[in-house]
């Protein structure tokens, strides 16, 4: 009988996160650092790197093999490509099944967006992200 074998990432930077923050120009700087700091303290298993030129966040602990196609560790890919407001891609987010109006969409591949406009819209929603984050966790396939 083959044992399973189990994948621990080594992909959070979060050293590389600081530079790129550190560099990014954009109006919601603040509102991306805040919510980096939201996700970041859900939970301890969550790792941040630079993904698709922007903060992204994975979990960082064990788990079995998989097909890398399917994102299974990605919890959030930030998107800061519109000056308006900062996008939270959930790439897995229908699985969550949110009913506090954080996520929106109805996406085939199952991805859910949360958008923030300003910091108050943070301090707003910063409860129902860190849930969001938490849920996806404990259905995480690990």
């Amino acid at each position: 009988m083959k044992a399973k074998t189990t994948t621990t990432v080594a992909l959070a930077d979060s050293a590389g996160v600081d530079v790129y923050m550190k560099k990014l120009d954009h109006p919601l700087k603040d509102v991306l650092e805040a919510l980096r700091k939201i996700i970041l303290s859900a939970d301890s298993g969550i790792g941040e790197h630079i993904k698709w030129n922007a903060p992204s966040f994975l979990y960082i602990g064990e788990m079995g093999p998989f097909d890398i196609k399917e994102y299974k560790r990605y919890v959030i890919v930030s998107n800061v490509f519109q000056k308006d407001c900062i996008r939270l891609v959930f790439p897995s987010g229908a699985r969550i099944n949110d009913t506090s109006g954080l996520l929106s969409g109805d996406y085939a591949d199952g991805r859910r967006l949360a958008f923030f406009h300003d910091m108050e819209e943070v301090a707003a929603k910063e409860e129902a992200l860190k849930n969001a984050v938490k849920t996806w966790l404990a259905i995480l396939d690990k």
